[in-house]
């Protein structure tokens, strides 16, 4: 099913959204060329934001949860793009060791868990589930609503030197990760013997950074404008970092005003450029952590001053209970696509290189500037499945199809961007 959207694409983004049919062939020539310099993460989601006028990825998870949440359908595309991954990193893998997040009590995301162990089984792996949590001691089933039961055990160190990581009777070649590390790199992880751990350990959010994926997204959206020659910030949020933040002391205020300030006089001089009525604003959100934690919309500096307690206990700690001390400030990005007349923003899955689905994200309660990644959140499917190849001949705005398939073009950049990040943040890359 289609979902039904109610977005008018303005002038800008129709423009946008031409150019890219038109040079349908060029950009996927460029991302194959990208692609043999660069490697891509096992998978990734990215949120998107279509303000009609603009369309940018404004966060990109290297672990995401909801494979649940992507149309039945899809799954034959999942399963052979998860193939080509494991055929490129280790061709003759025969067990794959999942380890999810700590919380098992969350039935959203343990249903995550049963889908992307349905995937990479069909992709012809032996597969289980080992648990850093510290009350899994033993073989622990978990019963989920629609009758599918996981079995959730403890993770032992194996082998002579203790080098390899697996389960009592399980030594996989291949571990993957869903969990995102906030709290940092468990011992138990390091140090493993010719095991490929994916992705790597230095995605996880106790050393990655917004910043730094930003930095690299920006790279790739001005080279991939000047492919098809547009305006970057078309597909590109303005963004800065602000450091020593300490929200309960009130240290670094004015350094956030002026972070905040400045990002909304460049966004208000594109949109006179642009003859956009809208007000700007950004969002200021820390720089490291998911979950939507520690997000705030801001229409004008003085707001960063005036936070009331509430705000500021809001802001100060993010998932695993760490406290925040960068934040990022990022350009706002409208989303002014509805379903139902409910607020709603696109989120595209990809495994490898390759889209592989993705839903809307909908909020009745939450506004068109707000962040939607919240309580009272529901999910549709987007129909990818139907939807994948582009209608050259239909007029721009017109083709559900095309609208999908320019989602696809730009949550791709932001999944080259993350390949960029990781390589510069490798620590074990040579500088």
């Amino acid at each position: 099913m289609v979902p039904h959207l109610i977005t008018a694409l303005n002038g800008p983004l129709l423009e946008l959204e031409r150019k890219v049919l038109e040079a349908t062939p060029t950009i996927e020539r460029w991302f194959r060329m990208e692609w043999q310099e660069h490697t891509p993460p096992f998978y990734c989601s990215v949120d998107l934001r279509n303000a009609g006028f603009k369309l940018a990825p404004v966060d990109t998870n290297l672990f995401p949860g909801g494979f649940n949440n992507l149309s039945p359908e899809m799954l034959p595309l999942a399963v052979q793009a998860a193939m080509a991954a494991i055929e490129k990193i280790c061709p003759d893998a025969k067990n794959l060791l999942l380890i999810p997040e700590r919380h098992t009590r969350n039935v959203f995301y343990l249903q995550n868990i049963a889908r992307l162990s349905s995937i990479m089984r069909q992709s012809g792996l032996n597969v289980r589930l080992g648990s850093l949590s510290e009350d899994i001691t033993k073989p622990t089933p978990i019963d989920l609503p629609d009758g599918q039961r996981l079995i959730l055990e403890p993770l032992v160190r194996l082998g002579i030197k203790g080098r390899r990581l697996g389960l009592k009777d399980f030594d996989p070649c291949t571990i993957l990760l869903n969990n995102d590390l906030s709290s940092g790199v468990p011992a138990i992880l390091e140090n493993l013997h010719e095991q490929y751990v994916l992705p790597p350990l230095h995605s996880g959010w106790g050393v990655r950074r917004k910043s730094n994926h930003f930095d690299a997204y920006d790279d790739v959206a001005k080279k991939f404008a000047k492919v098809i020659d547009i305006d970057p910030w078309m597909i590109n949020p303005f963004f800065t970092k602000c450091s020593g933040i300490n929200f309960h002391e009130r240290v670094g205020e004015q350094d956030l005003q002026e972070a905040v300030d400045s990002i909304l006089k460049k966004t208000a001089r594109k949109y006179r450029e642009y003859g956009i009525k809208e007000k700007p604003y950004v969002i200021v959100k820390a720089d490291a952590g998911t979950y939507g934690m520690g997000i705030m919309t801001v229409k004008d500096a003085s707001e960063v001053k005036d936070l009331n307690r509430k705000e500021r206990n809001k802001m100060s700690v993010i998932k695993e209970g760490l406290q925040v001390s960068d934040v990022l400030v990022q350009e706002g990005v409208y989303t002014f696509e509805k379903i139902n007349e409910a607020v709603s923003e696109p989120v595209v899955y990809m495994v490898d290189r390759y889209v592989v689905g993705g839903f809307y994200r909908v909020h009745t309660g939450r506004g068109v500037d707000e962040n939607l990644n919240s309580p009272g959140m529901h999910f549709v499917p987007l129909a990818f499945d139907h939807n994948a190849i582009p209608d050259l001949g239909a007029k721009p705005g017109v083709a559900v199809p095309n609208r999908f398939y320019l989602y696809g073009v730009v949550a791709r950049l932001a999944l080259l961007a993350a390949s960029l990040e990781l390589e510069r943040t490798d620590p074990e890359a040579e500088s």
